[in-house]
């Protein structure tokens, strides 16, 4: 046996899907075998692959036992040469296996290698070489110094952010989500240490490889999609805690003194000021967005007051000063208060929630009024026009906000997507089909030639004309289909569309899902029909 494969799955049916039909094309050729360890799964991916995958060695657990200890289940069974621990949300291309196997031959020094690692946007991955995490390094990583001198030898090293992306190299530090290891390297330093839950036993596993002797070897002539945050979305305080928690697990294993005391206490620190910082960050925009609504409202009363007594009553002093500096900011409270509690400051912002929430507002505002004794009854007028500006500014305040850009006033859209649909026509129609059952909303659909010669007027061009195609139609989401493009190509188009406004998902050979992610810091984005004896009504699904 040449190689073993081995993926821990949770909850990711899915996304385990598309990876397994990519390692069995990398298996094409390889004598080699698939483990896979399932942590007490509830989304029906042990039927997946029992129906789909029967080739696939199952281990089922009935109790989520973490991501170390599962691989030690499976690394006690393997057979082969060569073990690959691999993470179920990742492609591979074709050659990848080959390579790998070639690179390792050649090169008996190493350990451990891994690839080029790219997101589902097309955008390299920084994990993908890592330098060990003294805690020097993991100070300046934890407090952001990392990120804001990414190419610093000395703070990036933790990403060894000053050497080349493309360049073979020796590093300390390989990811988890696919580490290549030779046989002779697990049976010379064991399996992983269980005291890591989640995060960590890679960097750990890495550190023991260099401490043995192997070298453990960055090897970007292979690339991967590994889409993230499908266990642990990566910007919660869920993900600081369990992260932190392991970096401090490693430096009391391998650090001692009144450094790495100090250390445990600035990780625990951290901790706290993330936590902190991450509430204080979700709450921040919408609270923000909430005091300019109030603002503008009482503006906008305020003005319609001074118009109404104006020109109405012909008498600039009609209203009371107590209308004005206690009344209208009643009104005011209760239109934030009702547009906060039906979501009109939730992000991303959605317009008609807000909409919704001034309207409940408006009602409550009314009701009460007109249970109010006559010489509190100021203006029925005010009130309606006041309610209708106010709506139109508030709308439009958050419109104008999610045209800077930026995510914490980003908008709630149901725009209708450009897709182009990269295929085949069976895959092509198979693809628009499952579009309409999953309830995708889409404005324009194309269908492209996955060769390089259009041979159907089905298609509006070839693979090669992808940009100008993207440029002239607007596209902002593009699907491969897996069955007739090869990883390969998906992985090179996406890797060279990656500065472009533009979405990637694959749809895999009779495989009821589209898969995706927008974004290396949240989970994953799927389109998924359900079906129960016969295909029933479409659902769209994100995990």
């Amino acid at each position: 046996m040449k190689l073993s494969v081995i993926i821990v799955n949770y909850n990711v049916k899915f996304f385990l899907e598309q990876c397994l039909f990519s390692v069995l094309k990398a298996l094409q050729n390889i004598k080699g075998e698939i483990i896979v360890i399932d942590n007490c799964s509830v989304d029906g991916s042990e039927v997946m692959i029992r129906n789909k995958f029967p080739q696939v060695k199952l281990i089922v657990n009935h109790q989520n036992v973490g991501f170390a200890r599962a691989n030690n289940q499976a690394l006690k069974i393997t057979t082969g040469e060569y073990v690959l621990l691999l993470n179920p949300d990742t492609v591979l291309e074709e050659s990848t296996f080959a390579r790998c196997i070639e690179f390792m031959d050649e090169h008996q020094d190493a350990g451990a290698l891994g690839p080029k690692m790219i997101d589902g946007k097309g955008n390299f991955l920084p994990e993908s070489k890592r330098g060990l995490p003294t805690p020097t390094v993991a100070f300046y990583k934890i407090f952001g110094l990392t990120r804001l001198f990414p190419h610093s030898a000395t703070f990036a090293k933790y990403y060894l952010g000053n050497t080349s992306i493309d360049e073979t190299q020796i590093v300390e530090i390989l990811t988890g989500a696919f580490m290549f290891l030779r046989r002779s390297t697990i049976e010379n330093i064991g399996y992983l240490d269980e005291s890591f839950f989640m995060f960590g036993e890679d960097i750990d596993y890495s550190h023991r490889i260099v401490l043995s002797g192997s070298k453990n070897y960055y090897f970007p002539a292979v690339s991967i999609i590994h889409y993230k945050g499908e266990s642990t979305k990566k910007g919660s305080l869920n993900y600081v805690m369990i992260f932190y928690e392991a970096m401090r697990v490693f430096v009391n294993k391998y650090f001692t003194g009144g450094l790495t005391r100090l250390f445990t206490l600035l990780i625990y620190g951290a901790i706290y000021f993330r936590a902190a910082l991450s509430l204080l960050k979700r709450s921040f925009s919408r609270i923000l967005t909430a005091v300019l609504d109030g603002m503008l409202m009482y503006a906008t009363f305020y003005l319609v007051s001074l118009l109404w007594e104006r020109f109405y009553f012909n008498n600039p002093n009609y209203y009371p000063e107590v209308f004005q500096s206690l009344v209208i900011p009643v009104y005011v409270s209760i239109l934030v208060i009702t547009s906060w509690i039906t979501g009109g400051y939730r992000i991303p912002f959605s317009l008609k929630k807000a909409a919704k929430g001034i309207v409940a507002g408006a009602v409550i505002i009314l009701v009460v009024y007109a249970l109010l004794p006559h010489q509190f009854r100021f203006s029925r007028a005010v009130i309606v026009f006041g309610v209708v500006f106010s709506a139109a500014i508030s709308l439009l305040t958050k419109y104008t906000l999610s045209l800077t850009g930026s995510r914490e006033f980003s908008l709630d859209t149901d725009r209708r997507r450009h897709v182009a649909i990269i295929g085949l026509v069976d895959e092509c129609k198979r693809v628009q089909n499952l579009l309409r059952l999953s309830g995708v909303e889409t404005s324009n659909v194309v269908n492209v030639y996955s060769g390089e010669e259009i041979s159907s007027e089905f298609y509006l061009g070839s693979l090669s004309q992808l940009t100008e195609i993207i440029a002239v139609y607007k596209i902002d989401e593009i699907i491969f289909c897996a069955r007739d493009v090869s990883s390969s190509e998906i992985i090179r188009n996406m890797t060279a569309l990656s500065q472009m406004k533009v979405n990637f998902k694959i749809a895999s050979p009779d495989s009821e899902s589209v898969i995706g992610s927008n974004s290396s810091n949240t989970s994953g984005d799927l389109y998924v029909i359900k079906v129960d004896h016969k295909i029933g009504k479409g659902l769209k699904t994100h995990f």
